[in-house]
């Protein structure tokens, strides 16, 4: 496919996916609008880039299709200046809309070749990419304003609520038991409580396992 073929498809992702579900940030729009997704994609998956699907990207890690993404950001309420640590870098799209939107972004993966990719796909960008346990966060970088996990999790560990500011803010996919949902949270007080705000498939992310007799 050529640019203006992706620019295309681009568009319509903005016009036809996102728009029409409720992602209404003109920022975000935005920013959607103007990082190429399709280079965040293995070059043989690029036809998918924005069907909003989940992309493969090997070793049973894949990219969240487009809507996951962008109502995670949507609802994290980030702006310019916002420290924002993103959980499951994976090839860095996620990260490439967070800086465009002014935050200071952090991007942690456990898997070092997608933290390679990311690297790379983010050289420039101003984004911090660091590998390691995802549950584990980056307390180097803490404490940050929200954390955006970018994947469906098990459960939320407390080592992130604990890198997480007092008022700060974490958004993420919550797998309940084989069903998959956006959940957001707040810290207030030293509590937290996540609830979740939209049903929609989010790919898995390694690392995230309930402790035993753990309820959500």
């Amino acid at each position: 496919m050529s640019e203006h073929d992706f620019s295309r498809l681009r568009a319509a992702m903005v016009s036809n996916q996102l728009r029409t579900n409720a992602v209404t940030d003109t920022a975000i729009l935005a920013a959607l609008d103007a990082v190429e997704r399709d280079r965040f994609v293995p070059a043989d998956r690029a036809a998918l880039a924005y069907v909003d699907v989940p992309v493969p990207l090997g070793n049973g890690r894949s990219l969240n299709a487009p809507l996951v993404t962008a109502r995670l950001i949507q609802d994290a309420h980030v702006g310019p200046g916002s420290s924002v640590l993103l959980v499951g870098a994976a090839t860095g799209y996620a990260a490439a809309l967070l800086a465009r939107l002014g935050c200071t972004v952090t991007a942690l993966d456990s898997d070092a070749a997608l933290a390679s990719a990311a690297r790379t796909n983010l050289e420039g960008a101003g984004v911090s990419v660091v590998e390691g346990p995802m549950a584990d966060g980056h307390a180097a970088g803490a404490p940050y304003d929200v954390i955006v996990i970018d994947g469906a999790v098990e459960a939320v560990p407390a080592s992130l609520w604990d890198q997480v500011k007092e008022g700060g803010r974490i958004v993420s996919g919550w797998n309940d038991r084989g069903v998959s949902r956006l959940v957001r949270g707040m810290k207030t007080g030293g509590s937290t409580a996540m609830i979740a705000f939209l049903e929609v498939e989010a790919v898995a992310l390694p690392g995230f396992a309930v402790p035993q007799g753990f309820r959500f």
